[in-house]
């Protein structure tokens, strides 16, 4: 009993003595805070400045780290006495409840404990040699305890709420934790509650990545620190991407009429399509309800505000698909050429600001070019999706949202058919319910600008231009066999779209694909994998092309840090989703490097020899490798959605090329079995590997004058003249290939692919200069969409849109050409 009496009565005094416990501010506006002593510090030269900047992100660090155990320390103090009670007559709960409730958290504890110690020594003495990279490579090392915490958080909280409803001192105890602050704060304590310090590691965990952005940004890029604290950032990045929808966002907006808190869970900017035409939308969904708003226009200085359009309560929400819609609405979507064109402009607009920038002439042209790229971006994310998302209220009405990848509408599918397990009631809000609801939007919204590049901080990564190589390797955690596929996406403008796809593996629990992909990125940051299972039955199709039927296992996405995927090594990864996970390899070239000409060492072979040794020692007028792949996607491929722009398994492209270079007699069997992207990809890279372009080194030049002169009738001469200009196998292969690409567009409605979308894809290929000669005309090589580049585009793009070219046309007014085509 006097055990019992002492557990108790040390209970009675965690709730009246306040220097138990450490107090200090809960919510940190940044964790950057600078340590109380750097204030009067002064800048150097811009490296000491830099040196400087490190200190005062890591002497936050501290600070923030020192609050942070103090309230760890708080949530852990009772724990030693209510485990002692729990075996007494009189427990204030019982071991199971401890556990669940305090599950980790010492493990957590200890963790920053020792991070904190080993921090501390080398700011008090603080030397710009100093490194820190190791202590945050292991604590990032570490992240994985917090997924078990993460993974018990909501019956952690939920057990807490139980237990202090159904004992008094419990209660008391929960409520009035009390936190001791900073050794020099004036303030000594502050009561919290168990449920808000509970939610801390929760709140850390979802911000660990902004110090080490702060850290990287301040660290130069030579110092021994920037490896390590490069591979903790990715770590960070990856493991908050495998958890983000798992975290019960705690963003209480107001109290529901039955005193529950309506807590944000996911927001973001959709296009919806009302009465014909689209709207981009702020949506934001609360756990009991879907709110879709649009920002209020405001005078200049105004507190901006959001104007509700519609809300849905979840009880009442269904998804839509069009089988069960009496009436769809059309979905308008422009001709792609009028989507690249745009890129096209905004790409220009880039390189401007980028010269503005430079030559600091005045923030006036600056601030013009900046808000025409935020208009043509704004522009483009309202055209471009086309990935219908239908909503529908049981009570109501219907409504459409255009979303731009499959990835993003199954979040937003998921997250809301989560919340719908729960017992949820039917609401029905007052004009003023609503009103204060959405009020509090502007407050509680997580997405704060429409995803576009005039958004971002100058400093923040452009992102990378150039090609991704992917390798799929495999996938586990499968529960029953199935037919699996995966795709891959990227941002590009502001918006996921889908590069590649794997082949089914059939019949499965383990699939290993090992199939490689070469993704074209356009200032790309992330990487999306999303595993479906093959749906064969065809009494599933959907009317609504863009609706897909195959079912999605799992989908996780990994940030493209360029430090790690620009070395000239693989970097193997694994991508966790849904209880599966994915591995796969990755590494980044250059458009420039990809791009570049190198001549073959083997002349007996097809690919990097010149066209002109090819097709004389073929006795053709144009390369077997050309006429074969062409006749190939002819037969098979003309009508394959995305044809030329998808790409093929990287490995299948590699057997053909060999195939073709040591002149296999199998060739004909293999290009019929082949996949008719990997056939399409291999006469891309023959053309890619040519050592000069087919339209020529030499003309070059004039190709790119050309195509700028702006009377009709003097550039329907020069092109004309240019073209009688080249080697005769040239352009002998050049009009073949213009008029297959010209029959693959005339199939633009089943496989999506304009004159346009070819002379994009084709043009940089066909015309993109040898190494020497690309010296004088290649812009910087992180900028894809370079002024030489749109040029090539719009070369080839003016002899797909001319009416037939024939040689007899081409041979008048010169004896170049021998009259045996």
């Amino acid at each position: 009993m006097e055990e019992e009496d002492e557990a108790i009565g040390f209970l009675d005094k965690v709730l009246e003595d306040e220097d138990v416990f450490y107090s200090g501010e809960l919510e940190l506006e940044s964790p950057l805070t600078p340590d109380r002593g750097l204030r009067s510090f002064k800048l150097g030269t811009d490296a000491e400045k830099g040196l400087e900047m490190r200190k005062m992100v890591l002497s936050g660090v501290l600070a923030s780290e020192e609050i942070y155990i103090n309230q760890l320390e708080a949530l852990l103090l009772p724990m030693k006495p209510l485990k002692a009670t729990a075996t007494t007559s009189q427990p204030v709960l019982t071991n199971q409840q401890i556990e669940t409730i305090f599950y980790k958290i010492q493990d957590i504890f200890e963790i920053h404990k020792e991070f904190y110690d080993s921090l501390l020594p080398i700011i008090q003495q603080w030397d710009n040699k100093a490194t820190v990279g190791h202590l945050f490579q292991k604590l990032a090392s570490q992240l994985g305890i917090y997924k078990a915490f993460v993974d018990n958080y909501k019956v952690a909280v939920e057990t807490a709420e139980k237990c202090s409803q159904a004992n008094a001192q419990f209660h008391t105890i929960s409520e009035n934790l009390k936190v001791k602050g900073p050794k020099d704060s004036k303030e000594c304590t502050t009561s919290v509650s168990m449920e808000a310090l509970l939610y801390k590691p929760i709140d850390r965990v979802t911000r660990s990545t902004l110090v080490l952005h702060d850290l990287l940004k301040h660290t130069p890029t030579d110092h021994p620190d920037y490896p390590l604290l490069q591979d903790a950032f990715r770590i960070s990045q990856n493991f908050l991407s495998s958890i983000n929808e798992e975290i019960d966002p705690r963003r209480t907006a107001v109290t529901t009429p039955k005193g529950e808190a309506r807590q944000l869970v996911k927001d973001g900017f959709l296009v919806e399509l009302s009465e014909g035409s689209r709207k981009l939308r702020h949506v934001f969904l609360f756990t009991d309800l879907l709110l879709c708003a649009k920002m209020k226009k405001t005078a200049v200085g105004k507190h901006q505000q959001y104007d509700c359009k519609w809300y849905i309560p979840l009880a009442d929400l269904t998804f839509q698909t069009l089988d069960d819609s009496d009436s769809s609405p059309h979905v308008h979507t422009l001709p792609e050429h009028e989507i690249e064109e745009m890129k096209n402009k905004i790409s220009c607009i880039k390189s401007e600001i980028q010269k503005e920038k430079k030559a600091c002439k005045g923030q006036s042209r600056l601030d013009r070019l900046k808000k025409k790229m935020f208009e043509q971006e704004s522009w483009l994310l309202l055209h471009s999706p086309t990935i219908p998302f239908r909503i529908h209220n049981k009570h109501g009405k219907s409504y459409l949202f255009l979303l731009s990848s499959d990835y993003e509408r199954s979040e937003w599918r998921e997250a809301i058919q989560k919340l719908q397990k729960k017992d949820l009631q039917a609401c029905v809000l007052t004009s003023v319910e609503l009103q204060v609801l959405t009020g509090s939007c502007f407050k509680l919204r997580t997405v704060h600008n429409i995803p576009v590049t005039s958004n971002k901080d100058d400093d923040e990564s452009p992102g990378l231009y150039g090609f991704l190589h992917v390798i799929v390797h495999s996938a586990k955690g499968f529960k029953e066999s199935a037919n699996l596929y995966c795709t891959l996406e990227v941002d590009s403008f502001g918006y996921f779209v889908s590069k590649a796809k794997t082949r089914v593996f059939r019949d499965t629990t383990e699939p290993q694909w090992n199939e490689e992909f070469e993704i074209e990125l356009e200032g790309s940051q992330c990487l999306r994998i999303l595993c479906y299972e093959k749906c064969y039955d065809k009494s599933k199709l959907n009317k609504d092309d863009n609706e897909i039927v195959d079912k999605i296992m799992g989908k996780g996405q990994v940030q493209l840090d360029p430090q790690v995927v620009q070395s000239k090594n693989w970097h193997m990864d694994v991508i966790e989703m849904n209880g599966i996970k994915v591995e796969f390899s990755m590494k980044f070239t250059s458009r420039d490097l990809s791009l570049k000409r190198t001549p073959s060492k083997k002349q007996s072979g097809v690919f990097g020899v010149k066209i002109s040794v090819v097709t004389k020692r073929e006795r053709s007028k144009v390369p077997y490798i050309v006429r074969q792949c062409i006749e190939e996607v002819e037969k098979r491929g003309i009508e394959e959605v995305g044809i030329y722009r998808i790409s093929g398994v990287a490995t299948d492209i590699q057997a053909l090329k060999t195939a073709f270079d040591t002149n296999t007699k199998d060739i004909l069997v293999m290009l019929s079995d082949m996949d008719i992207n990997a056939i399409a990809g291999t006469l891309k890279l023959y053309f890619r590997e040519l050592p000069e372009p087919l339209l020529t080194d030499r003309l070059y030049p004039a190709f790119m004058e050309g195509i700028a002169l702006s009377d009709p009738a003097a550039k329907e001469n020069c092109m004309m003249h240019l073209l009688r200009s080249l080697p005769e196998p040239n352009i002998i292969t050049f009009l073949f290939i213009l008029e297959h690409l010209k029959r693959v567009a005339e199939k633009e409605p089943i496989n999506k692919m304009s004159l346009h979308n070819l002379a994009t894809v084709f043009g940089p290929t066909l015309l993109r200069p040898s190494e020497v000669e690309s010296k004088a005309h290649v812009s910087l090589a992180s900028d894809i969409w370079s002024h030489d580049v749109m040029a090539q585009v719009q070369v080839l793009l003016y002899y797909l849109q001319h009416p037939p070219i024939s040689i007899t046309e081409l041979k008048r007014n010169t004896l170049y050409f021998s009259t045996d085509v």
